[in-house]
């Protein structure tokens, strides 16, 4: 649990309540933290999000990963980050034996409002939809006893509300493919703030394509060639071959680095 600036009370719970954290779907969600609230140990984050275009908040790499990769998973709809446990007390659970009291200010003994990291709107094979959570935790964080306290909570919570939860641990993330997402994560935000531009992109697609598919050279001298041909200024031709990986269209191994020295047979033009 993140160590609060200032001190938690009713108050605070009252303002994040009026502010509406917590609540909303896709682009309308409010996390109940934002990084502006809590120091963070790791790298504090803001991310515009693919599939819900507003702001995400992280406060670990390992949480930016793991929503790298439910950026790029397709059945995924909507990501929510920090998600409150609202009604902890109200809702029916054994509770006899958990130490709520830890998770309570040592100075205004105000309890303070449970996070899972991430709740998850995605869609089952018959296209129904379904709400999934998962806790990220680094797995040495896994022998502190404070931590598997409030695991525990929230496991038994959500088991409650029968909603699968799980945990999530940088032992179960595959950090080659969260890296190359993020490396093509932020074309599909520049598509859509910069809509002009994008136009353009887009009718340069299938003259890039056919370079591609018809080229054994390195993935790089293709690239710097189509910018010389068109005149265009250094990157573009990059940012083209990015948005292309991210709308999939060129068709990459993700689970391996992109190496842009490679040849363009590597690469599969998506039908």
């Amino acid at each position: 649990m993140p160590r609060a600036k200032a001190e938690w009370t009713q108050d605070t719970v009252r303002r994040f309540m009026r502010e509406g954290r917590g609540k909303g779907d896709g682009k309308e969600y409010k996390p109940w933290f934002t990084t502006h609230d809590f120091p963070s140990k790791g790298r504090a984050t803001r991310v515009l999000g693919w599939k819900t275009k507003r702001i995400h908040h992280f406060f670990s790499d390992l949480q930016l990963k793991y929503f790298y990769l439910l950026e790029w998973d397709q059945s995924v709809i909507d990501i929510k980050e920090h998600f409150p446990i609202l009604d902890l007390d109200a809702v029916d659970f054994y509770k006899d034996d958990l130490r709520l009291d830890k998770f309570r200010d040592k100075n205004s003994n105000e309890s303070y409002i449970l996070c899972t990291t991430f709740l998850i709107t995605k869609l089952d094979e018959n296209g129904n939809s379904k709400v999934v959570t998962r806790a990220v935790k680094n797995a040495s964080d896994l022998n502190k006893t404070i931590t598997l306290d409030k695991l525990e909570i929230e496991r038994r919570y959500w088991k409650s509300k029968g909603i699968e939860w799980g945990i999530i641990t940088n032992k179960n993330i595959n950090s080659i493919r969260a890296k190359n997402i993020e490396w093509i994560h932020s074309t599909l935000n520049y598509e859509e703030e910069n809509d002009a531009n994008i136009v353009e992109l887009e009718d340069l697609t299938d003259a890039f394509l056919y370079r591609v598919s018809e080229s054994g050279e390195p993935i790089r001298k293709v690239i710097l060639s189509f910018e010389q041909d068109y005149g265009f200024d250094s990157g573009k031709g990059m940012l083209l071959f990015k948005y292309l990986i991210a709308k999939r269209k060129i068709i990459i191994d993700m689970d391996k680095p992109i190496n842009l020295n490679d040849g363009c047979h590597i690469l599969s033009i998506a039908k």
